[in-house]
């Protein structure tokens, strides 16, 4: 097995911990100081920015230390936010069953992706630290991703009084049902209560705890480097709040998605379990993923291409003509 960082130096480390803090205070310091809805143009303008941010980290890769890490890093960023969609959909039945409106998710994601990110290093140095220490261990991720796409394919969604997330979290958590403003707790009767903003933030961490099961053991499949599971994971994450504002009221197009995600795990976890017999070069790793990406993209378009538009897709479109 691999030392536990090939490519991450305590510098580099240090810098990309340290770009990500400031960007996230830019965030809501700055950009989202006040509650307001977030727009489907700047939904898409941040989307942009943040693939065209992993962009450069992996060009810079490529130009630092070779093609090598930054196909692990590019195939590892494209898994990682492949499978952030399932996110997406959680974020939509959780706001929706929590009445949580449009200008105060934000709020709620932000705060919600920042813990995500401090839980997914401890689970990254954790499977890195399990995989090094007990190598027979990848035979048990690959065949769990295996099983899981499979599972995946059959499945159906869960639908809002079915999540466990949300049942536990109403069960354990003294709350209100009325929101007020802002604030994560307010008091109720004289006593300290949850307001349905934090209920939902704790849905949506229990959920990403839930997807990290996936996710992280399918990044290792690619590369063992804790650097480039930590920042494929990060970059993917960071873009995920646009992402949803981007994507929230179109999730219902996306018919044949789950078939081209339960596909790429598949591959993955066969890739994990026959790593010792065949090992498939990063670059055919690369547009294996992508082509099943595409390809249940594509068909998900071409079955809901006659659909009307979405009021968000609307409004674009009428800014744009005037």
């Amino acid at each position: 097995m691999n030392q536990l960082s090939s490519v991450g130096s305590p510098w580099a480390w240090g810098a990309f911990v340290l770009g990500v803090l400031f960007f996230l205070a830019l965030d809501l310091g700055v950009f989202h100081r006040e509650a307001r809805k977030v727009s489907y143009r700047g939904a898409l303008t941040w989307s942009l920015v943040w693939v065209a941010m992993a962009s450069l980290f992996a060009t810079g890769l490529y130009f630092t230390h070779g093609p090598k890490p930054a196909l692990e890093f590019t195939t590892g960023y494209l898994i990682e936010k492949s499978l952030s969609v399932d996110n997406i959909f959680v974020f939509v039945v959780v706001f929706t069953a929590f009445r949580i409106p449009s200008v105060l998710q934000h709020r709620v994601l932000f705060w919600g992706i920042l813990t995500a990110l401090v839980l997914r290093v401890i689970m990254i140095f954790a499977g890195a630290a399990a995989l090094q220490r007990f190598h027979w261990l990848i035979y048990i991720f690959g065949g769990f991703l295996v099983l899981t796409g499979i599972k995946l394919v059959f499945s159906k969604e869960d639908s809002e009084g079915d999540s466990l997330a949300m049942r536990l979290a109403r069960r354990l958590i003294p709350s209100s049902k009325q929101l007020d403003g802002e604030k994560f707790w307010t008091v109720e009767n004289g006593r300290r209560v949850a307001t349905p903003l934090l209920v939902a933030l704790v849905c949506i961490e229990f959920s990403d705890i839930i997807f990290a099961l996936d996710s992280i053991p399918a990044i290792f499949a690619v590369t063992t480097d804790p650097f480039l599971v930590f920042t494929s994971n990060i970059f993917a994450i960071l873009g995920l709040r646009s992402l949803f504002f981007l994507l929230s009221d179109v999730m219902d197009r996306f018919v044949y998605l789950r078939f081209g995600l339960a596909a790429v795990l598949v591959f993955v976890g066969i890739k994990m379990v026959i790593v010792e017999f065949i090992k498939i070069p990063a670059l055919l790793s690369l547009g294996v993923i992508a082509t099943l990406l595409g390809a249940s993209i594509a068909a998900s378009w071409i079955a809901t291409r006659n659909l009307p538009k979405t009021p968000a897709q609307l409004a674009e479109t009428s800014g744009t003509s005037s």
